[in-house]
């Protein structure tokens, strides 16, 4: 499996390619940051993010896209760049058909360093550890960014046979009660 890990931002916008499955080694396939300057218009750092993040579609051709989900912060501003910047990544996945997972910053921390309270150096540690590379990917939302990969790589099995056994779950629920409306249907028309 192969996953681009997107976290979003309009000035830094951390992106990190990880190949690997659950339970074995992983691959680091490529990290950096896509850059916008903050004095430029709004308009033009989200088209900016844009055709960074599909250079790295066009390149790595993942099958996955994991996107840190936006979570509320004081600073209002940071989280509207923050959410905008998600949101043409899940647009750029969507344009390709790449299904799109959302994972929250504590998961994340939680799948990588075993605690979601993990602070940015222990996440960028561990990162390091489990990709086998000589230092910590820099800047820290490059490291965040493979930390997201990571996280899907590990939790996407998991969450798949979670979707099957609801999908089975809701259409054996179906099938009952169409069933039931049918037996109920024909004793209607045979009283």
């Amino acid at each position: 499996m192969r996953v681009l890990g997107v976290d979003p931002g309009l000035t830094r916008c951390g992106v990190g390619v990880v190949e690997g499955v659950a339970g074995r080694p992983l691959t680091m396939v490529g990290v950096g940051v896509v850059r916008t300057p903050p004095d430029a218009e709004l308009s033009h750092r989200l088209l900016a993010v844009e055709q960074g993040l599909e250079q790295w579609l066009d390149e790595h051709r993942p099958e996955f896209v994991a996107v840190e989900r936006v979570f509320s912060q004081h600073n209002v501003s940071t989280v509207m760049g923050t959410a905008q910047a998600s949101a043409v990544a899940m647009l750029c996945a969507a344009r390709r058909g790449i299904p799109v997972a959302l994972h929250t910053p504590s998961e994340v921390k939680a799948a990588v360093t075993g605690t979601g309270r993990a602070d940015k150096a222990q996440v960028g540690a561990m990162v390091t550890r489990l990709l086998r590379l000589s230092a910590p990917p820099k800047p820290a939302d490059a490291a965040d960014a493979l930390a997201l990969a990571i996280c899907h790589i590990w939790r996407a099995p998991a969450q798949n046979r979670l979707q099957q056994a609801v999908a089975e779950h809701t259409a054996h629920k179906t099938a009952q009660g169409t069933a039931r409306r049918t037996a109920h249907a024909t004793k209607g028309r045979t009283a």
